[in-house]
């Protein structure tokens, strides 16, 4: 008698050594397409990493008096709890250099995305080869402004989605303790995700309801961050909440979204970053078609029980919950709160991540689940090839800053002009914060930091002599406005990116010379102590 198709099918045994094979390749591909872009330049361009370097290098080195943090700085790790990514930096950087601990905390941080969007497909009952598909969330348009704690939360909360959904299907220690700890690192890594978190979390509860019968777990998990959070809000400075946020429904940002999704780049390269991210769209669309259609075909005729068919509806209502819920906060949110800018755009790129769940689960064939991970592989690899290239074309566009910067002192009183933004393919400017990569190599202090904002983690001081002076909003922006006799005193040395000779900006006072200058970069030092 000819076998059935059944007993020819493999084990389980050879189903577990195909996933994990599998397994290896996504976890080889989200190496290479997120660590190859950071680690073949110095300094990414990335707007605002060199002001994250500099949080890390300030925790790192706070008690070292050859950097001169501690008389400037002090630290509210609870009151504002940004810490996760410039804990980690400063970890790594006890044995690793600086720019490399840096970019080690930064993969980090963009790996929650797959890692994340894999624990959910799991708890959706479908394979977490599937984290694959975050990878395509790691080179958007938040992670080349810098929003990296951002991005890093989003993971962490796709992770804590896929916690609940099995501590209700599948209770269990783990999953309950997985879930706590998710969104406990979700509140230490982006605090205004954490509410989107604690909501989706009792969204699964209520959703999978009639499916599970179980919401205990999702209570039990939740007390932790919500006594933190707690414990937050009573020692928190002025919260956005307090500031108070004007919603206003706009339609017209429905044009917006791929730019604010997926437009890093300008030129030639931001058509060839368009073209590449429609080519990865595709290929989930192909993918997308022939799985269904795989399923329609071996579709089980049996009646099912009331509870998979409950589990089901749930599976596919959630995702399009939680992108409802974030397109929501799209069209709603301002541009602005308080100093937080570029508010509203990030949900679009949340509402993307969450939509991706929406894909049904690969078929159970080793080599149609195999041929599934390399069509999505090939398409997110390109993306990374593409970003390594461009990055890779700033490490020859800042060689000049490289050789100047290696002039400056250790611990400067360092003001820095950047007037010309030209160099990069990137569509913002990556040179605007570049300077503070000297702050978290070498220690001093800087014209303008992000601390002066007093929502981070790391605040100046308001009794000490070594912080520099206030300056006016977008300081950084306008460096036109610089006046040596009304903003140089307290400073030492002026490093100016500039295609002109800047020159012309110290001839007031004798004691400060050029010492060097390399292409679009001059450094000036004054001959004699500056003035607190």
């Amino acid at each position: 008698m000819a076998r059935s198709w059944q007993t020819v099918r493999p084990g389980p045994r050879s189903r577990s050594r195909a996933e994990l094979l599998l397994g290896a390749v996504v976890v080889a591909v989200a190496i290479y397409v997120i660590g190859y872009p950071l680690f073949v330049v110095r300094y990414p361009p990335i707007t605002d990493l060199p002001f994250h370097a500099s949080g890390m290098s300030i925790l790192r080195h706070y008690w070292d008096p050859a950097f001169g943090f501690r008389e400037q700085f002090s630290l509210h790790l609870l009151e504002v709890p940004y810490v996760s990514m410039y804990a980690l930096g400063a970890v790594f950087a006890l044995v690793l250099p600086m720019h490399v601990a840096v970019k080690a905390a930064a993969f980090v941080m963009l790996a929650l995305l797959p890692a994340g969007l894999a624990v959910m497909f799991h708890g959706m009952r479908k394979t977490p080869l599937w984290g694959v598909l975050g990878l395509a969330g790691v080179w958007t348009n938040l992670t080349h402004w810098g929003f990296l704690n951002f991005m890093g939360a989003l993971g962490l909360y796709a992770m804590a989605v896929g916690f609940a959904l099995l501590a209700v299907d599948r209770p269990s220690r783990g999953h309950t303790i997985g879930l706590g700890l998710s969104l406990l690192a979700v509140f230490f890594t982006h605090i205004y995700r954490f509410p989107f978190a604690m909501l989706s979390v009792v969204g699964v509860g209520v959703l999978f309801y009639p499916a599970t019968r179980r919401i205990g777990p999702l209570l039990l998990a939740l007390v932790p961050s919500a006594l933190v959070f707690g414990a937050w809000r009573a020692i928190a400075p002025k919260s956005i909440a307090e500031q108070g946020i004007q919603l206003t429904l706009d339609t017209n940002r429905w044009h917006e979204v791929r730019e604010h999704v997926v437009a890093g780049f300008a030129g030639a390269a931001g058509v060839e970053e368009q073209r590449l991210f429609d080519g990865f769209l595709g290929a989930v669309l192909v993918v997308l078609l022939c799985t269904l259609f795989w399923r329609a075909l071996l579709q089980d005729k049996r009646v099912p029980h009331p509870r998979p068919i409950a589990f089901a509806f749930g599976k596919l209502m959630l995702p399009l919950c939680l992108c409802a819920g974030y397109a929501f906060a799209y069209f709603v949110m301002p541009m602005r709160i308080g100093i937080w800018w570029y508010v509203y755009p990030r949900e679009a790129t949340s509402a993307l991540l969450v939509l991706l769940a929406l894909m049904p689960d690969m078929p159970k064939i080793w080599y149609l689940r195999a041929a599934t991970v390399v069509v999505v592989s090939v398409a997110v690899g390109r993306l990374g090839f593409f970003v390594a290239e461009q990055y890779f074309a700033f490490e020859k566009a800042t060689l000049d800053f490289r050789e100047v910067a290696k002039a400056v002192p250790q611990k400067p009183r360092l003001m820095y002009l950047v007037f010309d933004h030209s160099g990069s393919s990137r569509r913002v400017t990556p040179f605007i914060h570049l300077p503070a990569w000297i702050q978290a190599e070498k220690g001093g202090a800087l014209s303008f930091h992000f601390s002066g904002w007093n929502q981070s983690p790391i605040r100046y001081r308001t009794d000490s002599a070594a912080v520099p002076p206030e300056v006016p909003d977008r300081w950084e922006w306008t460096p036109h406005r610089f006046r040596l006799d009304q903003h140089g005193a307290f400073f030492d040395t002026f490093l100016v990116r500039s295609t002109a000779d800047p020159g012309y900006l110290f001839r007031a006072d004798p004691n400060i010379q050029q010492t060097a200058h390399d292409g679009t970069w001059w450094l000036y030092q004054r001959s004699a102590p500056a003035q607190p």
